[in-house]
């Protein structure tokens, strides 16, 4: 898909996505030696901060079609600035058992140290792996390999980026082998049906003293709405009319903004706690950080769920209420 991995200079300033798949992989020390057959396919040539959903939806057409194939996995590599929202999307639209692995790299090719061939290399050793089928989406960089509905990116830098705070790395790749430790309890998908409607979902970010300036009037242009709200679910007493307000127009979502934990529902009763906020219609993102809950609600109001649907599946994707095979396969109908 592009991105610092595919990146080389141009005209001295600065790099940019130029390199083909085929040179990516031909530069990939030890590729060979795996045994592994990879086919190759140049799909787009973009930064990952100028990726859309339209170019995700073709994505996950063009990867289910190499799936019907019969192939044992896929890897996509783009760049590291929407990993962690691109990887969600793919793993809530895929219910197959083929991991899709999502990688890429944090220093250029034309840096020392690039780390594009040791992180595509594991990619294609992990998306190969017995172990790794059933899994979902993993974004698999620095020989560590993640679930895509956890992990974030945490650092502008560094190789190690990736972290996933609520429960940590499925594993590792060691010696070239996939060993998973640590694998989740189940995953929430929503079928890959194409998209019956367009939603704009917005973002907002508490912060201190913050008085609700920016929420006017965006009932008219959102259709949906997440709240990176303080701790376990806090805002400001001046936001909770507004937020109501909102919430009797569109779903609006509390999730946290700190990045791990998830938002509680009844320890503070305060105006602006959680408790008060999910009495006046708002729904709880549970574990799910902001970023993660706006793609869920981006793909649930796209692919027609109504608001019943929008609240069990984020019930069950946040792990705040036990999972049930109604509940998934109810959500996975409806798209």
């Amino acid at each position: 898909m592009g991105g610092t991995i595919a990146m080389s200079t141009s005209h001295g300033s600065g790099v940019v996505p130029s390199l083909s798949v085929d040179q990516l992989v031909a530069a990939v020390p030890g590729l060979a030696d795996t045994g592994i057959t990879v086919e190759v396919e140049d799909f787009r040539r973009v930064p990952g901060a100028s990726l859309t959903f339209d170019d995700l939806a073709a994505l996950s057409e063009a990867i289910d079609r190499r799936l019907a194939e019969g192939v044992d996995g896929v890897v996509v590599t783009q760049g590291t600035d929407t990993i962690e929202e691109t990887a969600y999307l793919l793993d809530l639209t895929h219910a197959g058992q083929q991991p899709i692995v999502v990688t890429g790299a944090m220093r250029n090719p034309t840096l020392a140290g690039a780390d594009g061939p040791a992180n595509l290399l594991v990619a294609v050793q992990v998306a190969a792996a017995p172990q790794a089928r059933g899994l979902g989406a993993l974004v698999v960089f620095a020989d560590e390999i993640h679930a895509a509905s956890r992990v974030r990116k945490t650092h502008s830098t560094s190789g190690y980026t990736f972290r996933s705070s609520n429960g940590g790395a499925l594993g590792y790749v060691v010696e070239g082998q996939a060993r998973i430790i640590n694998r989740p309890a189940h995953r929430r998908t929503t079928g890959n049906a194409p998209n019956v409607r367009s939603a704009e979902v917005g973002l907002f970010t508490v912060t201190l003293g913050d008085t609700g300036a920016l929420l006017a009037g965006l009932e008219e242009h959102l259709d949906g709405l997440v709240i990176a709200a303080f701790g376990v679910g806090h805002v400001p007493a001046p936001l909770v009319p507004k937020l109501e307000q909102l919430a009797s127009h569109m779903p609006v979502v509390l999730a946290s903004r700190t990045g791990a934990g998830s938002v509680l529902t009844s320890t503070y009763a305060f105006p602006g706690s959680e408790f008060d906020l999910l009495g006046r219609g708002l729904i709880s993102a549970g574990f799910l950080d902001p970023l993660k809950a706006r793609i869920l609600l981006h793909r649930l109001l796209t692919s027609g769920h109504d608001q019943t649907n929008i609240r069990a599946s984020f019930a069950a994707a946040g792990c705040t209420s036990e999972p049930t095979d109604s509940a998934v396969t109810q959500g996975a109908a409806r798209a």
